[in-house]
């Protein structure tokens, strides 16, 4: 930092080239380029990602290793820093370590109770089991006719009885589980009851038409009762790749619905003959059962028609463990007995719920007892420090997107130019954001920049261009206000001296694109009693920060001019040209200075814009946004005409905030630019109007005092009478 004293006595801090950014060594990696990452190790960019966020990989590995029911992670964070990623990603790592997991299966159950049977068998016996069935059934269409014939033939079901045994007997080679499972040895015998049962009270039809009797026999009504409804099945080699042993179910339910997280049950049209429990259908929650199933909360709350009634029926859940298929698509009476007559199913499942810190804290006053499930809380930063091991991990992370891409690798100094990018994302030096969907996208545009100019390596050439052309693609809205000021349609003076005015700095937002722009902030001062009166805030075009940085404001001004409050001063305040509204305490020391210099009437130099808020002690606070302002102002000056003697002055506190475009920095080395500090209101003034701060109060307390003078001259003059004798 270098400081110089001028005539004035002004302490300026003019901030160095070096210090308008931060400074990355190539040097510091041990490659030429991301392709010598791919080693042995092979780590994939979720390893990677996760280094970054190692404090909430530490609270998602011990939140997925309690299999208890009721701890129920939520991860917190903005979206693109991998919270659904990386969960998923630990959470396949979690359920390789588990047991497998159990098929569910719908059975009829034959005491008439029209309740569904309902079965959790090993991994895979739930297929077999239907096939085992699916195979009697045909088999049974097949001898039906002549099962009966011979029953009434002979008057016995003696060929019946060794039909069923022998198909039993071949379902159960099949099927070993079935031996040792109690439930399914007593489904059979009342299987073979039924059937024997059903066989022996059938009669050919009395008007002799006996196919026609048969026929109605034959029908799904009847044969459907015997098949297996598989609810939930996982086969070996479905569920984990390469794997002969399935792990877990881990699930991500990307478009949650009643349907889609409950199951519900099929409609039947009015000819079906299916019978009930057939159409059964199972929904997440179920296909879950012993596993992970990661929800996302916007995606819930933005279902205006079914949120509410989504996180009531989840809450209803987490309460009970238990889960009832229900036909939630329809209001009908239609199938309504057999829904209310349903057995609960317990369900185990570990919830993984996504979501951004203003929607958790905006939903915990309103259901906190349903976030008492959710105990294990894994907050995703935003930013991580920027140390050399978190460098080697998001070149790794590059390193694995390239191939997962097909893309061009990075240079070393290509990376130091993604990495910068992504420290001026958080406008930190120390600090570097874990926006990783960001990064994705600048790598593949300037992999795509690389490929134009056909070169086998994106080089930082390659990602400056890209960064250019992605600020020229959304840089209309800024271009068109900075010809306004070219063009003197917006008044803004860069050069000179003028008393009452002052270059304020604006952060602009539009989602797609946000810069900085210059803005004229004017101040009159005249004898009254309103203190100070913002224009802004009369006409209700200001927002509630800023009210509260002019009322911060007018407290200096009444700490510092004691002995004459009231003031006996009404001090206008105006952003001129400003017809959309002001908000943000930002401008809070600017608007100080310009009413310092309306007081006093000492000139303030037009070419330097200021940006920062004020405490009540005279302090500067650091600001938002600082890079876009400045270069926004740099911007403009650069069109109107560069003389030298331009510049911002920014609070110190903001010098590490800094990673400011190569052409603002050129210019600063070049002395075309200056970018200067200040820690209090006296090095403000000073640098601005090249008079002290014990200098300017002076002449502002005259100035008050003639105020003060004026009022007393004024004020009504009151007559005695005297009272008559």
């Amino acid at each position: 930092m270098k400081v110089q004293l001028n005539q004035s006595g002004d302490m300026s801090q003019h901030l160095t080239p070096q210090q308008l950014t931060l400074n990355i060594s190539a040097k510091q990696f041990n490659f030429a380029d991301t392709s010598e990452l791919l080693g042995a190790k092979h780590l994939s960019a979720q390893h990677q990602a996760w280094f970054a966020q190692s404090e909430a990989k530490k609270a998602a590995e011990f939140g997925l290793t309690i299999r208890q029911p009721g701890f129920n992670l939520l991860a917190l964070g903005e979206p693109g820093t991998g919270r659904t990623t990386l969960m998923l990603s630990a959470m396949h790592e979690a359920a390789a370590k588990q047991e497998a997991p159990c098929d569910l299966v719908a059975l009829y159950q034959f005491d008439s109770s029209g309740k569904p049977l309902f079965l959790k068998l090993p991994c895979g016996v739930g297929t077999q089991l239907k096939q085992a069935l699916d195979h009697f059934v045909r088999q049974l269409a097949k001898e039906l006719a002549s099962l009966l014939e011979a029953r009434i033939k002979d008057n016995a079901s003696t060929l019946i009885i060794q039909f069923l045994a022998t198909q039993l007997g071949n379902i159960k080679t099949n099927v070993p589980h079935i031996v040792s499972n109690k439930a399914l040895m007593l489904y059979f015998e009342l299987l073979q009851k039924d059937v024997l049962e059903y066989l022996e009270a059938w009669q050919p039809s009395a008007a002799g038409d006996s196919d026609s009797n048969l026929e109605a026999l034959l029908s799904e009504s009847f044969f459907g009762r015997y098949r297996v409804n598989v609810l939930v099945e996982h086969t070996p080699g479905l569920i984990a790749d390469s794997q002969t042993k399935p792990s877990t179910p881990v699930i991500y339910d990307n478009d949650p619905s009643l349907q889609s997280l409950f199951g519900g049950i099929e409609s039947a049209g009015d000819s079906s003959s299916t019978p009930d429990f057939m159409r059964l259908r199972a929904g997440n929650l179920l296909r879950a059962d012993g596993g992970t199933l990661l929800l996302n909360l916007r995606d819930i709350l933005a279902d205006e028609a079914n949120g509410s009634q989504l996180l009531e029926k989840l809450h209803r859940f987490l309460r009970n463990g238990t889960l009832q298929i229900e036909d939630l698509t329809s209001s009908g009476s239609q199938g309504g007995s057999f829904v209310s007559a349903q057995a609960a199913i317990p369900v185990s499942v570990k919830l993984v719920l996504v979501a951004t810190r203003d929607d958790y804290y905006l939903l915990i006053d309103e259901k906190y007892d349903f976030f008492n499930y959710f105990p294990i809380k894994i907050e995703f930063a935003e930013k991580v420090k920027a140390t050399a091991e978190n460098y080697a991990a998001y070149a790794g992370f590059i390193a694995q997107k390239c191939q997962q891409f097909n893309c061009s690798h990075f240079t070393a100094d290509a990376v130091v130019g993604l990495l910068h990018a992504m420290h001026r994302i958080e406008e930190d030096q120390m600090r570097i954001s874990t926006q990783f969907s960001v990064l994705e996208k600048l790598m593949l545009e300037s992999a795509a920049v690389a490929d134009m100019r056909e070169a086998q390596l994106v080089d930082i050439e390659d990602v400056k261009a890209a960064i250019s052309r992605r600020y020229a693609r959304h840089g209309y809205i800024e271009g068109h206000m900075r010809d306004s000021i070219v063009d003197n349609e917006l008044m803004i003076a860069v050069q000179g001296e003028a008393i009452g005015q002052i270059n304020g700095l604006t952060h602009i937002d539009l989602a797609d694109a946000s810069f900085g722009s210059p803005i004229r902030i004017s101040a009159n001062c005249y004898a009254g009693r309103r203190d100070v009166l913002t224009i802004d805030r009369e006409v209700l075009m200001s927002g509630p920060t800023h009210d509260k940085g002019v009322m911060i404001l007018q407290s200096w001004l009444h700490t510092n001019f004691a002995k004459l409050n009231p003031l006996n001063m009404t001090a206008s305040l105006v952003f001129e040209q400003e017809y959309n509204g002001v908000d943000g305490d930002s401008a809070s020391c600017a608007e100080l200075f310009v009413l310092l210099s309306s007081l006093s009437k000492l000139p303030i130099k037009q070419g330097i814009a200021v940006t920062g808020a004020l405490n009540q002690h005279g302090e500067v606070l650091p600001v938002g946004g600082l890079n876009e302002k400045i270069e926004g102002y740099f911007r403009v000056c650069k069109d109107i005409g560069l003389d030298g003697k331009q510049g911002v002055l920014i609070p110190g506190r903001n010098s590490r905030h800094l990673v400011l475009a190569d052409e603002v920095i050129e210019a600063v080395a070049n002395g075309q630019f200056h970018i200067t500090t200040m820690n209090n209101v006296a090095e403000g003034i000073l640098h601005l109007t090249g008079h002290g701060l014990e200098e300017v109060s002076r002449i502002a307390a005259e100035t008050l005092n003639s105020f003060k003078l004026v009022l007393e001259q004024n004020l009504p003059k009151t007559v005695l009478f005297e009272s008559p004798r």
